[in-house]
């Protein structure tokens, strides 16, 4: 891995501050204006997922972003608008995919979405290749959807369409044992709950789709990931349990095998990542890969330095994506 040097984001006060990074854009940040156009995909083993198209404006482009989210997120979220906006400023198409049962209507099969399905992201983007005169794709992914892309991009590198080019990924647990863990500490409680209120509400849904399943009766007492993982996720999912799930979708593991040019994005200041998260030596063989530690950003933060409606993720994406 290529260590690069220490960014000159220098954003101002009090967004020195990583948790004021997190929280403010997802209060505050106005949410970028665009039209979207919707469209649903089937998948291979009989389900559906929801993608939405961003063209680039007065020209037709040859060249297309994949854009992920991140835990409990979707497609119309403001940081995947954000990027989406700025990157077909560039010239890129941008299509934003929403995880199964995050496009605001449940998915159909029992099993939903979790921070290793790359199953799914290679549907879509066969898709997209398919029926677009595409010659060039690059993947972006935040958080949970970082995960996925890294893990996509390592687990199997020979099923990788030839387009893909490139990939920059931001705020990534790819150690999820170890940041299950530093999120169940009390100073990240405001961010739990958030996180379990959506997965609660998934896990009822699901009960309701399919009675006598789930079992839902120790649901209300979970205030954190790892007994939630261990009763829901990994048994739905295929997994003996929640550390199985953790050690075989951290994509920490496959960082050796990527052979696309991957910039990868950790704020120092991040309050969800431990040390485990900034992956120095898994990947210091790689060269296709780069590590960037900047020194503010918060989780999925990167708020802009003057002020600007482009947040300073975007703009290293798209420095990244056009170099």
């Amino acid at each position: 891995m290529v260590m690069l040097p220490e960014p000159r984001y220098r954003p101002p006060f009090p967004f020195t501050n990583g948790h004021v990074q997190t929280i403010y854009p997802t209060l505050f940040r106005s949410v970028p204006r665009l039209d979207p156009v919707r469209e649903r995909l089937e998948t291979p083993d009989g389900d559906f997922v929801d993608i939405d198209h961003h063209y680039c404006p007065d020209m037709r482009s040859d060249k297309v972003v994949i854009i992920s989210h991140g835990l409990e997120g979707n497609s119309r979220k403001k940081y995947p608008l954000g990027m989406a906006a700025h990157l077909t400023r560039l010239g890129w198409d941008a299509v934003c995919l929403n995880f199964r049962g995050c496009s605001g209507e449940p998915n159909r099969l029992l099993r939903f979405y979790h921070s290793g399905v790359t199953d799914d992201l290679h549907t879509v983007l066969c898709h997209v290749l398919d029926k677009g005169d595409y010659t060039t794709a690059a993947l972006v992914g935040f958080s949970m959807g970082g995960n996925q892309t890294l893990k996509y991009l390592g687990e199997q590198p020979d099923k990788v369409p030839r387009q893909v080019r490139k990939a920059v990924v931001f705020s990534v647990p790819c150690d999820l044992a170890s940041s299950a863990h530093k999120l169940a500490r009390p100073l990240n409680r405001i961010y739990m709950y958030y996180f379990m209120k959506g997965l609660k509400e998934k896990i009822r849904v699901k009960a309701r789709q399919y009675p006598g399943s789930i079992d839902t009766t120790s649901l209300a007492n979970m205030i954190s990931f790892a007994p939630f993982d261990d009763a829901y996720t990994a048994p739905i999912h295929g997994f003996r349990d929640a550390a199985d799930y953790y050690s075989r979708c951290s994509s920490k593991q496959f960082l050796r095998a990527i052979r696309v040019r991957t910039l990868v994005v950790q704020a120092a200041d991040d309050p969800f990542l431990p040390a485990s998260c900034y992956p120095q030596l898994e990947a210091q063989y790689n060269p296709h890969l780069f590590l960037e530690i900047p020194a503010h950003g918060g989780h999925v933060g990167f708020i802009g330095e003057d002020g600007s409606h482009t947040y300073w993720s975007e703009e290293r994406a798209g420095r990244f994506l056009s170099e």
